[in-house]
């Protein structure tokens, strides 16, 4: 079965909602738009990611309205050049409809052990239902390469 290159960066962001032990990480939003949605965290464990080891992203954020659907658009940079784009339903990735309030998405994933190794940009703009934009933002994260030496 041929693994897909795209498909771990997407789980890669996804992961960032429920570990417990997740390690804060920095982000910005695209724009000085007031969004509906605030985001609040990202966290990412582990950090730096490994490759061929399961990543989890979890996103917290909060709306003063109802959503009751839409779509997570994310957007994978590495060193600068574009490498990857993936849509998701937005009701796949959280309990639909989100009520107002603070709420959380959350995403794990393996990445392939031959994903390379350095710093990585990723854009995540959620939409309503009616392609209106919700809310944008974008982190760095790293990724190292797997290591088979275990510490005893």
């Amino acid at each position: 079965m041929a693994i897909s290159h795209a498909q771990p960066l997407l789980l890669l962001l996804f992961s960032l909602f429920l570990l417990p032990s997740l390690r804060a990480t920095s982000f910005h939003n695209c724009d000085k738009r007031l969004d509906p949605v605030k985001v609040t965290g990202v966290e990412i464990s582990p950090d730096p990611v490994v490759s061929g080891k399961a990543a989890t992203f979890k996103i917290t954020g909060s709306t003063d309205e109802d959503i009751s659907g839409g779509k997570v658009v994310i957007s994978v940079s590495y060193f600068g050049a574009h490498v990857h784009t993936e849509t998701h339903d937005l009701c796949d990735e959280s309990s639909c409809p989100i009520a107002p309030g603070s709420f959380v998405l959350s995403h794990s994933q393996t990445l392939p052990s031959i994903t390379p190794p350095g710093t990585y940009t990723l854009k995540m703009t959620i939409n309503d239902k009616n392609g209106g934009r919700l809310t944008c933002i974008s982190f760095k994260f790293k990724i190292k390469l797997f290591s088979s030496v275990y510490a005893s």
